[in-house]
């Protein structure tokens, strides 16, 4: 029977496969051929990355540290240079994620694009004579090959996190497809935490430069052309409407994300998650170091069994996920870290002991790796949910307050190890004295950095249920503007409207009681989670017939009386009068907050129309940005002269959109309010189509 049994389970699966492998399955967005492709992408950009990544500016890297030899704090010095360099930079990249029109997607054009200069510039970096330079020159050349690399790097590693978490606006799903991509491309590290470390081991080392040159850009000329050829068979998947998107103000962008309580929650994790990385020197160097550096060849294999750890990990994610909550997972995989850490500072000595606590800190640390990403995901939907703006790059700008807080927290290794005696002479480590208290002092840090990472996440309310609801407003919401476009689909007609049917049958009901066998809790489980979606979703749907609702369209409707360009002289004075408002319940609070955030933009737009004038304050011509794209620099001046009248027009655009941001809200707010009095015939339009489904 068990035979017969296990038979069954194989073939099933292979039936399944094969049913949905170029369609997905009911509720699902993806094909199982989509999560093939997108297991093969990511073996490539591992494997693209490889050399990229294998250079940093921090005494742990082999690379730079022992094998070219630069000292710890010098590092440090360049690392903060190059992030000072790259906050403009990065402030750029995360504007133009959500302003650019390349076509194929809003991230996967710029890995297609990025993946071919990472490759050929970390070869090149390699391959420079530094056994030739003076240090200060190997300095310079390296702290300039790093940002140059790093302009791309960043782009193409960005991209990469980004539009995984936009392959599928399913949690569940999203969870599920990552978990499965995760298992196969995780062979990419697999093989070469394998063989790297053994060849290596054979040959010049893991602290010879030699290794880099000639190794590893095999292993990232292989990942490009992999990753070139899978990436062009998947595709990005966000809930907008089909209008094209309005250009997102970077200033107006980094105020609604200012107040996201999520964002913050996370950027708090991980401007302490510093700390908790020092012990990671730990298992590599007692390897290389430990016991005369006999050891070395073996550390591929240890990095393989080791790494076999994060494969039950990556096929339990999906269950512990549903289980659990990505809230308390995190909270979890952080408090069992701290006491593997804490195991760790006795044992240490012991190699074996080592292979083993790594073990189990690489299983919990991957649940660690996916939950990040997914909440990073459920953070950005919510962000759409609660602002009406989907944005995805220019939550950056504000990430660039972690990068001032790493200037100095970045010094704090770097300190101990020259405190400790690592100097530009990574001979130093063979010493077992030495390196056994510089292991002490990392390890105690790493736990502490374990324990501060784990509090921010204690706030971290935005559950799995809540995010389900946000994600169907976000379908309603797309599908009456899709209506008003006259392009909406059948398929999303009957996708939003189900969530509408299923919302109304159980809003306004009190919760049930879970008690009973196991089926029976189960359903009062899936009922009372249903209930709480009905809340938020209903909320939504009914938005413009509350009273808050009513008292916006009022505002709207007033605001639209004033003309388009008005200059708000009181302005100042219904600020103050907005934060007088009574703010005892629910309502009132929101009709507070409303009046609030309506006073602040109308006093921006009056201090905009004082400082140019109404007269010089005009709608951009649209003519003109598109000659400037289209116009051809023959020479630098040339084109340093379009760059001026490029940034003239788009601050001369940017003063329009706040000076009469007044008039677009409420216009747009009208609009909306418009879309949704088409409820009852998009609502007969569903139930005809359900009919003539069940009749077929």
């Amino acid at each position: 029977m068990e035979k017969v049994s296990l038979a069954s389970k194989v073939k099933n699966v292979f039936m399944t496969a094969k049913e949905y492998w170029s369609v997905p399955a009911k509720g699902n967005y993806i094909p199982y051929k989509e999560v093939a492709s997108l297991s093969g992408a990511g073996f490539g950009v591992y494997w693209t990355t490889l050399l990229a990544s294998a250079i940093g500016l921090s005494a742990s890297n082999f690379l730079v540290g022992a094998s070219i030899g630069l000292r710890p704090m010098d590092l440090q010095v360049m690392l903060i240079v190059a992030n000072l360099v790259g906050i403009p930079i990065g402030i750029f990249r995360s504007w133009y994620y959500d302003n650019h029109h390349l076509q194929g997607g809003k991230f996967l054009p710029f890995i297609r694009r990025t993946g071919l200069p990472i490759v050929l510039i970390s070869t090149v970096f390699v391959w420079l004579p530094y056994e030739n330079m003076q240090y200060i020159t190997k300095a310079v050349v390296v702290w300039f090959m790093y940002m140059l690399m790093n302009v791309f790097l960043c782009f193409y590693n960005e991209s990469y996190t980004y539009f995984q978490q936009i392959i599928t606006p399913n949690a569940q799903e999203r969870a599920n497809v990552m978990s499965i991509s995760q298992v196969i491309y995780s062979l990419a590290p697999t093989i070469t935490n394998l063989f790297i470390p053994l060849i290596a081991g054979l040959t010049w080392g893991l602290n010879n430069i030699w290794t880099y040159r000639v190794i590893y850009p095999v292993f990232t000329v292989v990942g490009l052309i992999i990753g070139t050829v899978f990436f062009r068979r998947v595709k990005e998947r966000l809930i907008l409407p089909k209008k094209r998107p309005e250009p997102v103000r970077m200033l107006d962008a980094i105020r609604e994300v200012a107040k996201n309580k999520y964002y913050w929650i996370i950027q708090a994790a991980a401007w302490v998650v510093f700390l908790e990385s020092g012990y990671g020197v730990v298992l590599n160097w007692s390897f290389v170091y430990g016991y005369g550096g006999e050891y070395q060849s073996s550390l591929g294999l240890a990095n393989t069994v080791i790494g076999n750890a994060a494969l039950w990990s990556m096929l339990l994610c999906p269950l512990a996920i549903k289980k659990m909550g990505k809230r308390n997972l995190l909270i979890t995989a952080n408090a069992i870290n701290i006491v593997i850490l804490l195991i760790l500072y006795f044992v240490y000595k012991n190699l074996i002991m080592i292979c083993v606590l790594w073990y189990i800190n690489t299983f919990i640390n991957t649940f660690w790796n996916i939950v990040q990403h997914q909440i990073s995901a459920d953070m950005r939907d919510y962000h759409q949910w609660k602002t009406g703006v989907r944005i995805d790059g220019l939550f950056g700008p504000l990430g660039m307050i972690g990068t001032v807080i790493g200037f100095f927290t970045g010094l704090v290794y770097p300190a101990i190890y020259e405190k400790m005696g690592l100097l530009e002479d990574y001979n130093v480590l063979y010493d077992d004295t030495m390196r056994n208290n510089l292991f002490e002092v990392l390890i105690l840090c790493s736990a502490l950095g374990a324990l501060l990472n784990l509090i921010p996440f204690c706030f971290y309310d935005l559950t799995e249920n809540k995010h389900k609801a946000y994600v169907g407003v976000l379908k309603i919401r797309a599908m009456f503007e899709n209506f008003a476009l006259g392009e909406l689909e059948d398929g999303e007609l009957v996708d939003a409207m189900s969530v509408i049917v299923e919302a109304k049958e159980h809003y306004g009901k009190e919760k049930v009681s879970v008690s009973g066998d196991k089926a029976q809790k189960k359903k009062a489980g899936e009922t009372n989670l249903a209930i709480e979606r009905a809340a938020i979703i209903m909320q939504d749907l009914t938005k413009f017939s509350g009273q808050a609702g009513m008292a916006r369209l009022r505002q709207a409707k007033a605001d639209i009386a004033k003309g388009r360009l008005c200059p708000y002289e009181d302005a100042a004075q219904e600020l103050a009068n907005a934060r007088k408002l009574p703010k005892k319940t629910a309502e009132e609070k929101e009709i507070r907050s409303d009046a609030i955030k309506n006073a602040r933009i109308k006093k921006r737009a009056a201090a905009l129309i004082r400082k140019y004038g109404a007269d010089r304050i005009k709608a951009p011509d649209e003519a003109v940005m598109a000659e400037l794209k289209d116009r051809e620099a023959h020479t630098f001046t040339e084109s340093l002269r379009i760059k001026r009248e490029l940034n003239a027009w788009l601050k001369a655009a940017s003063v329009y959109a706040d000076a009469v941001k007044p008039y677009t809200d409420a216009e747009s707010l009208i609009k909306q309010a418009g879309y949704y009095a088409h409820y009852e015939e998009l609502e007969k339009r569903y139930y005809e189509l359900c009919s003539a489904d069940s009749v077929q």
